[in-house]
């Protein structure tokens, strides 16, 4: 990073990020893709099938898996992270729980496929599974007491 100054590393670290594609992040901590814990899902195939579709997208879409997400009684989770158009355009990362049958995994590839949060809008079925992120749900309770 010779001759870089902090100014325009910050412009390249910006400018990288508005080009990322919308993100699937996929709980896989200690309850979501646990089959002991969930035995009539197959957890494998869906994370399988996830990363199929990303891959047939052409880049409109990535899978990334991460440990738990939080919301363990909304197990499976996903978060469907805005592109960074979808950002541009007041999307925002979309939490989906109980994530775990075969129309639900191909809703939530459909809409990733379309750009997902900010660009297109999720199917009406797929909007019944959204939840809030754990965070938001904190905050919220602190201001009842």
């Amino acid at each position: 990073m010779t001759g870089a100054t902090p100014q325009s590393f910050r412009r390249t670290a910006i400018g990288a990020a508005s080009s990322r594609p919308c993100t699937l992040v996929v709980c896989r901590g200690c309850c979501c893709g646990n089959p002991r814990k969930y035995p009539g899902t197959d957890h494998d195939w869906q994370l399988d099938r996830l990363r199929a579709g990303a891959d047939a997208s052409g880049g409109r879409f990535v899978v990334r898996t991460t440990e738990c997400l939080g919301p363990c009684d909304q197990a499976n989770v996903i978060v469907v992270q805005p592109s960074g158009a979808g950002r541009r355009a007041g999307g925002r990362p979309t939490w989906i729980g109980f994530a775990m049958d075969d129309d639900c995994t191909e809703d939530v590839l459909r809409w990733a496929a379309a750009g997902g949060p900010g660009i297109a809008e999720p199917p009406v079925t797929l909007e019944l599974q959204f939840i809030r992120p754990p965070s938001e749900a904190r905050s919220r309770t602190r201001t009842r007491r």
